[in-house]
């Protein structure tokens, strides 16, 4: 009877054990049936996607980690950006000068279209110019410093002429002199690509040097 009484214990017991959970299961209330949860991945520095970070102009743009590149601080400038700016300016406004004489002055339709697409774009730049200066506090000229000699600036008797000028002998004068003034700014801007910091003043540079050789194929186009 001792053997026999031991296996109905034995039962008894595993039935209990297997009731209990399934009588809380499905008793109102009871605890919700665990749901298995999907497992998580902590992504690794090797797994993030490579930056692509441009080089300066003529040189290759490099790939590097994304942990090794950090979020950009105060921007880099140097002396040549200064400079730069400072002189982009008042040649930029003598461009202007020159191209707002044009509408009652010039004979040919090219000419005055070139003179509208130049006030169009200089304006906004020295906008842009200014604003360098002003986000990093710094005067818009430099005591004693002499923007006739600038490349491409023209006398003050240049502009008197090209003033007094009219029809085609205003055409002439002011293809010559924009033409000269064009030359110049590319130089200071392609000189700048070697010497500057500034990475916006870099792409600004860039396009000044694109866009006035492409406007000196205009202009001499029309000679």
């Amino acid at each position: 009877m001792t053997g026999r009484r031991g296996r109905i214990l034995l039962a008894v017991t595993v039935a209990a054990a297997v009731a209990v959970p399934v009588g809380l299961a499905l008793r109102p209330g009871g605890p919700p049936t665990p749901t298995a949860s999907a497992p998580t991945t902590t992504p690794t520095t090797t797994d993030a996607p490579g930056v692509i970070v441009p080089g300066r102009p003529g040189e290759p743009a490099a790939t590097r980690n994304a942990q090794e590149v950090r979020a950009p601080g105060t921007p880099r400038y140097n002396t040549p950006d200064v400079w730069f700016v400072r002189m982009m300016i008042p040649h930029h406004q003598q461009t202007l000068q020159m191209a707002e004489l044009a509408p009652d002055r010039a004979a040919s339709t090219q000419v005055t279209a070139i003179a509208a697409r130049i006030r169009g774009t200089q304006g906004p730049e020295i906008g842009l110019l200014r604003g360098w200066l002003d986000a990093r506090g710094l005067a818009a000229t430099e005591p004693g410093h002499d923007h006739g000699r600038m490349p491409g600036m023209q006398s003050p008797e240049a502009i008197r002429q090209l003033t007094d000028a009219r029809g085609v002998a205003f055409d002439r004068l002011f293809v010559q002199l924009m033409t000269a003034h064009h030359t110049g700014a590319v130089t200071m801007a392609t000189q700048l690509l070697s010497a500057g910091a500034d990475q916006q003043l870099n792409e600004f540079a860039n396009a000044v040097a694109t866009e006035q050789t492409v406007e000196i194929a205009r202009l001499r186009a029309l000679v």
